[in-house]
């Protein structure tokens, strides 16, 4: 008797959980990392801090071709001492330019991870403000290979996202 009590309120339980609202949602992260407003804000901040190098490397580059032409055209009649000197300012400088650019790519690559870094916790912390007051049970990220319309919440995640400073 005792045993079959027990099987009936473990049913009873199991029952009401049935009928409990489990509340899931779906967030696409790419779409919230190339549409929120602080992706935009974050490539200005890194245009402006890399246009004055990128300037500058262009010009190197242009003075390289510049002087490219120079040894094309008055090679023929300049004097050995001369065109090896040009050559020797033309490797010297495509060089520096090699360095720099690579220097910069580094550079450039290390700001845009920081940027990244920074925008994938904003939209954590987006998402946890709406599991919260969305009372959602689960919200779901990567590895979803579809998700009804009904479920995905992401522009929820937006709107919280444009109201972040």
């Amino acid at each position: 008797m005792l045993k079959r009590l027990a099987v009936l309120v473990g049913l009873l339980m199991l029952s009401q959980l049935a009928q409990a609202e489990i509340k899931i949602g779906v967030v696409n992260i790419p779409l919230l990392m190339a549409n929120a407003p602080q992706a935009a804000e974050a490539k200005e901040r890194l245009e402006k801090e890399f246009s004055p190098k990128d300037k500058q490397l262009v010009a190197q580059q242009k003075k390289i071709k510049s002087l490219e032409e120079k040894l094309a055209r008055d090679g023929m009649t300049m004097s050995e001492t001369k065109k090896r000197d040009l050559e020797r300012e033309i490797i010297a400088i495509r060089r520096d330019a090699q360095r720099a650019q690579q220097e910069f790519k580094e550079d450039f690559s290390i700001r845009r991870n920081e940027e990244l870094g920074k925008m994938q916790n904003r939209i954590i912390e987006a998402v946890k403000a709406l599991a919260e007051e969305g009372d959602y049970d689960l919200l779901l990220t990567e590895g979803v290979i579809h998700a009804s319309a009904k479920v995905d919440v992401t522009d929820k995640v937006q709107d919280k996202l444009s109201k972040m400073p």
